[in-house]
């Protein structure tokens, strides 16, 4: 049975629009912060108190990027009667994100993007080994690689899962294909994907100067504690 969203109680359908115009906007923040080219990438979240999230519609170029066109849709990854055209259809990317919503119930926002230094370590198949008090404060430790696996199913999904579940991170460089970053809403996200090609970046070049220096796993716990905890305005 096809959900229709203006048969849905008027409250949920708020929630979507609010949703809708926050991934909309923050769609503007990928190539605005280099991390896409083309139509590349994508953000996703999800819908307070609903099992929908919204998606980037797959193929349309971000200066056509409207809150109306944001596609929405359940858990599984099927696109509802959101109200946008037939042809526009959710991103090649929406099994993955569709995954994660299910098997992580606390992540409220998922972005793919194919930043260029990112992309590099993940086509080395290589973790970002955690030299930087950034990477402690942001993400506990070394940004961790996923397993290879082909867009079109839920593949690249399990990967991000598997690979996140043991891991503080909040970024995982897919093998030969890019980073997936998750947080507690889109805004979250798109931070730690800004974040992964800041410190994906700087390290490569630190390497080309020579060997790094490791911090230690206790120092490492320290600035993530800190950081989450104590850090910014509460």
């Amino acid at each position: 049975m096809t959900i229709v969203l203006n048969q849905l109680p008027s409250t949920i359908q708020d929630s979507v629009a609010r949703t809708r115009q926050r991934v909309s906007d923050l769609h503007a923040e990928l190539p605005r912060n280099e991390l896409v080219v083309w139509t590349a990438g994508n953000v996703s979240e999800r819908v307070p108190g609903t099992d929908l999230f919204v998606i980037k519609p797959s193929g349309v170029s971000y200066d056509e990027l409207a809150p109306e066109f944001m596609v929405v849709c359940t858990l599984d990854g099927t696109k509802i009667d959101d109200g946008t055209p037939d042809r526009l259809q959710p991103s090649s990317d929406t099994a993955a994100h569709a995954y994660v919503y299910r098997h992580m119930e606390e992540i409220g926002g998922v972005v793919h993007t194919h930043s260029t230094y990112a992309t590099a370590w993940a086509a080395r198949g290589e973790e970002i080994p955690c030299v930087l008090t950034m990477m402690g404060d942001e993400f506990g430790g070394a940004i961790p690689i996923g397993p290879f696996a082909i867009i079109g199913d839920d593949s690249i999904g399990r990967g991000i899962v598997e690979t996140l579940k043991t891991s503080r991170s909040r970024a995982v460089l897919m093998q030969n294909h890019g980073p997936f970053t998750i947080g507690t809403d889109a805004r979250d996200a798109v931070k730690a994907a800004v974040m992964c090609e800041e410190v994906a970046r700087t390290v490569h070049i630190a390497r080309q100067l020579g060997a790094t220096i490791p911090i230690p796993p206790e120092t490492i716990d320290r600035l993530f504690d800190r950081y989450q905890n104590v850090y910014g305005q509460h």
